[in-house]
């Protein structure tokens, strides 16, 4: 995108139906997520936080959410708080990811991930972790995950 991720979401927000707008933006440029209807409701430096409803679209064969779109949430969220944190000088990329089921996970999910340190400038690459955590509509944690991004220095423009 043009302008930064976090400048286009402040942007949109001035917009009755930003959040909208702007989950479809991310969506169109990554379009594998929007196999789960994401909607993100807050994005900031140092925090993401977005939701999927409860469609049968996510369901898996006993009609609760499914691992996988909570794995798919998971990585978008702490896709969107990297980016939206990181230093211009640097770049991003997930490494690897664990994750925690805790209990069913039935209706509503709504995810929040945050850095585990503050990302930094730096001429040499370094491991960051992202915590995520998702909660169903009674407010309950029903999967946690750790994502590990690699952040990078940009190669110089040639």
């Amino acid at each position: 995108m043009a302008a930064s991720l976090l400048t286009l979401y402040r942007r949109l927000q001035r917009w009755p139906a930003g959040d909208w707008l702007f989950s479809r933006a991310v969506c169109l440029k990554a379009p594998y997520f929007s196999s789960i209807g994401p909607r993100i409701v807050k994005l900031e430096a140092g925090r993401c936080e977005a939701r999927i409803a409860d469609r049968r679209r996510v369901h898996n064969h006993i009609g609760t959410v499914h691992a996988i779109a909570l794995c798919n949430l998971a990585e978008l969220t702490a896709g969107l708080v990297t980016d939206a944190s990181l230093p211009p000088s640097m770049r991003w990329i997930p490494k690897g990811m664990s994750v925690q089921y805790l209990k069913k996970a039935v209706g509503t999910q709504h995810a929040v991930a945050t850095p585990a340190e503050p990302l930094r400038e730096s001429s040499e690459a370094y491991a960051l972790p992202v915590d995520v955590a998702v909660r169903d509509a009674g407010g309950e944690i029903v999967f946690t995950a750790r994502v590990d991004m690699w952040v990078s220095p940009k190669p110089a423009r040639a």
